[in-house]
């Protein structure tokens, strides 16, 4: 039996970034919002003060979603509520060279990016299913398009995420859910992230959107049920460059480019 009769929309990595931005556009058009978050990232705070200013119902729950028992768990409370949006946006990354890389962070990546999100997809799909219209809306990254030096499990991970998404839309073709992807470019989402965007420059700097703008545009795009969200005319336009130059010259570019990320930064997001 369902807990309640009010419909929820679900985003993963709600406390920062883009997945704040994803809660206040969301609320601010009147949806109510299951926001999950690690624990102590202040959700609590963000899900009382979204309740207040927009008068919709906020449910926080904190989890690590890399814990598989955690994860389960999050699975069991969530299927007493209707749902009828799943925003998977949790995921991390980072720059810096493989080998000098923690083992424990690389499977960090692999849980978070897609684990978690085959999971929490795989099991709401019965409870999306419910919904006269659902949605699934997959955050995936420019990074999708090419394979990355310094970022390599990073950008793997979310070529998984556009490769998943782009199957299950066409599984579920015919039926009430509607699933897209989202390539997101350089956004200030963290202090480390932030860091690395300030110190962009040529072309690149110009593609920099706020979580906010992301946020709206990639909303707008999934009520109109696109299958690919490209946020930005800039991004649009490096996103055809990485998909269409050869690998050999896309590799040689990147590598420069990211090495000197890796070395001025060596963090992780």
């Amino acid at each position: 039996m369902n807990k309640t009769n009010q419909v929820y929309t679900l985003i993963t990595g709600s406390s920062q970034g883009l997945g704040k931005a994803f809660a206040e556009i969301c609320a601010k058009n009147g949806r109510n919002l299951i926001l999950i978050s690690l624990p102590d990232e202040n959700n609590g705070n963000l899900s009382k003060e979204l309740a207040g200013k927009y008068e919709i119902k906020a449910i926080r729950y904190e989890v690590d979603l890399t814990k598989k028992e955690d994860l389960y768990k999050l699975v069991d409370f969530v299927k007493g509520y209707r749902i009828d949006m799943l925003i998977n946006n949790a995921g991390i990354g980072g720059t810096t060279r493989f080998e000098d890389t923690s083992l424990d962070f690389l499977n960090e990546i692999i849980l978070l990016n897609i684990k978690s999100l085959v999971t929490l997809t795989h099991q709401l799909l019965p409870v999306l299913k419910q919904e006269e219209e659902a949605y699934i809306l997959n955050i995936s990254s420019l990074a999708a398009f090419a394979p990355m030096p310094f970022k390599t499990v990073y950008s793997a991970s979310k070529a998984f995420v556009y490769s998943f998404s782009r199957g299950l839309k066409s599984e579920l073709e015919d039926s009430n859910i509607h699933v897209a992807v989202a390539h997101p470019g350089p956004m200030p989402t963290n202090e480390n992230v932030t860091k690395r965007v300030n110190a962009l420059t040529g072309m690149v700097k110009y593609s920099v959107l706020t979580p906010e703008e992301t946020a709206k545009i990639c909303l707008e795009k999934l009520l109109k049920k696109k299958a690919v969200i490209i946020p930005g005319k800039f991004n649009w336009f490096n996103s055809l460059l990485l998909r269409f130059v050869p690998v050999p010259l896309q590799l040689k570019i990147l590598n420069g480019k990211l090495k000197t990320e890796a070395a001025k930064t060596h963090s992780y997001d």
